[in-house]
């Protein structure tokens, strides 16, 4: 009521003849393009920030669209069709390591688990890794991030991904739960909500998580290219800002608060069954409680790309990861607020 009579009076000082559209004029938003590698509750600070309003508060209109695959998500960022890009940490050292140094720039770190489930034909209570000897696997694309954590816990577990098992690799992204679900592969590697959902078909059962096997990654990052950055630094921090804020406020709600939240982006899922993967997202710590980018993570994920032939040469943090976004949104926005 009390912003209503200030409009009001700001009309008459004005000099307004008729209090008919005489309105406080909106604040226009800066548009951002969005890209994230594909669409997932795996990400829901995103779309608690979008839902919540806090891009809007930060001055954001966000336009999102969808990769499917590091790869592509990263094409789109260099080729300017996107401003920012949430993916996964690996596809900026493929672009540093080809020589552009100054290609991809991460600033805000989203996950710190792999966020996808190992799913087998039978429920299996006392699952261990070993049991895939001999079976055939769904796995992901080669040198992605996905395929590259599997390989890793295998390899953790005393397997040879090349000798112990059949490793199926050739199928597309959003092809392989299909696949399994028509009975090719033994055992199949799912993100959410496709993982639940095969689920609850009756198609599927959740046997271990990848991100309780390999431990603590960047797994999800927001990277932007040098340019961008410089020319619009108000924009990564207000992005940066809403992202911590969706953090903030996912540590003191629930899961089924979170999923109803959520749901409106996701309303092919009830809010049931996006509750029962937020749970089990938050029982193994999946989502950063800042969006500062930690230098451990960034080393074990160098460790998992030299074990998979993957990393020509070392990258540097310092020369790589932008913190100062991050650590300038937890400086200043309360976690009270």
């Amino acid at each position: 009521m009390k912003k209503h009579c200030f409009a009001l009076l700001a009309c008459l000082l004005g000099g307004c003849t008729a209090f008919a559209g005489c309105t406080a004029q909106e604040p226009e938003l800066t548009t951002v393009r969005l890209n994230e590698v594909v669409h997932s509750i795996f990400y829901a600070p995103q779309y608690v920030a979008m839902e919540l309003g806090y891009f809007e508060d930060e001055g954001l209109n966000i336009i999102t669209d969808v990769g499917q695959g590091a790869d592509k998500s990263m094409t789109a960022l260099l080729s300017g069709s996107a401003d920012i890009a949430l993916l996964g940490t690996e596809a900026g050292i493929y672009v540093y390591q080809e020589g552009k140094t100054d290609g991809a720039v991460p600033f805000a770190q989203l996950t710190q688990r792999a966020g996808n489930f190992l799913l087998g034909r039978q429920e299996d209570p006392d699952f261990q890794w070993s049991d895939l000897a001999g079976h055939s696997l769904i796995g992901g694309r080669s040198g992605g991030m996905p395929q590259m954590i599997l390989e890793y816990i295998l390899k953790q577990n005393g397997l040879d991904p090349d000798t112990d098992l059949e490793m199926i690799t050739n199928l597309s992204f959003t092809s392989t739960s299909s696949a399994f679900a028509a009975g090719e592969g033994d055992y199949t590697v799912e993100f959410e909500p496709v993982a639940t959902t095969l689920e609850e078909q009756g198609k599927g059962y959740i046997v271990a998580s990848l991100g309780e096997g390999s431990g603590y990654v960047p797994y999800t990052v927001y990277m932007t290219t040098p340019e961008y950055l410089n020319a619009h630094p108000d924009v990564i921090q207000g992005f940066t800002n809403a992202i911590y804020k969706a953090q903030l406020w996912m540590q003191d709600h629930s899961a089924a608060e979170i999923a109803a939240v959520c749901q409106p982006y996701f309303e092919e899922n009830t809010v049931e069954t996006l509750t029962t993967i937020i749970e089990r997202y938050q029982a193994q710590d999946t989502w950063t409680k800042t969006p500062v980018f930690s230098r451990e993570g960034f080393d074990l994920i160098q460790d998992i790309m030299r074990e998979s032939g993957e990393l020509t040469m070392e990258v540097p943090y310092d020369g790589f990861v932008q913190t100062s976004f991050a650590e300038k949104a937890v400086a200043e926005i309360s976690p009270a607020s």
